[in-house]
């Protein structure tokens, strides 16, 4: 008999559910996704079930960090594979709110981030993005109580947001960061990895590779402006269009210079047909 995973879909049954494993004193963590589960996921919940006894899945496609004219509507909704996944990992309970019950009417509230969240990368071609992400998390982290939440490090820029709201915040838990899980080939899985032709799939390798490349050059001292230059000459004529390339330190997602000034972390965001891809690797 297939085993199944419980679904929460109203504060009541959360905050019910959650108080249980409260008083038998157990420790709770988060995974906040947005669905069309992939074994970068997965590889997140397994690190989440390593760092408490419970461990709770959010499924929530969040209509505020989408803009007019991005994928909200066709972005891809997995649910029942999604389930069986996550049964399969044992997860405790996936917490499943609709958009009237994480944003009901008269909803007025946002939170704003700044720090991070104004680095002049994601911000810079998503100027809405963030403010969407932190008051979803925000919400998400208030409703489950986590102890601790999870968050991979492909989308790098939203990790330093969230780990800076919880700091400036006092929000009683701890982030962990998944590393990124990656096909054979070097490609980031990714959800939106659905889109890419087969052509197109073929060349979406090319953004990790030249990362490499230029993590590898600045390490060995070549100049920073150099080796961004070339890289985003390298992926463009490997068909993208380059949002950003950027080597930024890897805390503050401040500009640097030189090797000198790091840790370093190169971001890039390049669009291929019609498909927008991130990435990022350490220096």
């Amino acid at each position: 008999m297939t085993s199944r995973v419980a679904v929460a879909r109203d504060l009541k049954k959360l905050r019910r559910t959650v108080a249980a494993w409260r008083a038998a004193g157990e420790t709770v963590a988060l995974v906040p996704t947005m669905g069309a589960l992939h074994a970068g996921h997965l590889a997140l919940v397994r690190l989440a079930r390593r760092k408490a006894d419970r461990v709770v899945v959010s499924i929530f496609v969040n209509p505020t960090q989408f803009a007019p004219h991005e994928d909200l509507a066709t972005y891809p909704r997995t649910w029942d594979a999604d389930l069986a996944a996550l049964a399969r990992l044992k997860t405790d309970l996936v917490w499943a709110p609709s958009v009237g019950v994480m944003y009901p009417e008269g909803f007025a509230t946002r939170i704003a981030p700044e720090g991070p969240a104004r680095a002049g990368l994601e911000d810079r071609f998503r100027p809405h993005f963030f403010g969407g992400v932190a008051t979803v998390v925000a919400k998400l982290f208030l409703q489950c109580g986590p102890d601790a939440a999870v968050f991979g490090e492909k989308d790098y820029q939203q990790l330093k947001v969230v780990t800076q709201m919880v700091k400036d915040l006092a929000l009683p838990l701890r982030i962990v960061p998944g590393r990124t899980v990656r096909e054979k080939d070097g490609l980031a899985l990714s959800s939106r990895n659905a889109y890419l032709t087969p052509d197109e799939r073929a060349v979406a390798p090319t953004l990790y590779q030249t990362l490499r490349e230029g993590a590898a050059e600045i390490r060995r001292q070549q100049p920073i402006g150099a080796v961004l230059a070339r890289s985003r000459k390298a992926i463009a004529r490997a068909g993208f269009d380059v949002d950003y390339l950027e080597a930024r330190h890897a805390e503050t997602l401040a500009p640097v210079r030189s090797a000198r000034d790091g840790p370093i972390r190169l971001l890039v965001a390049a669009r291929l047909g019609k498909t927008r891809l991130i990435d990022n690797i350490g220096v």
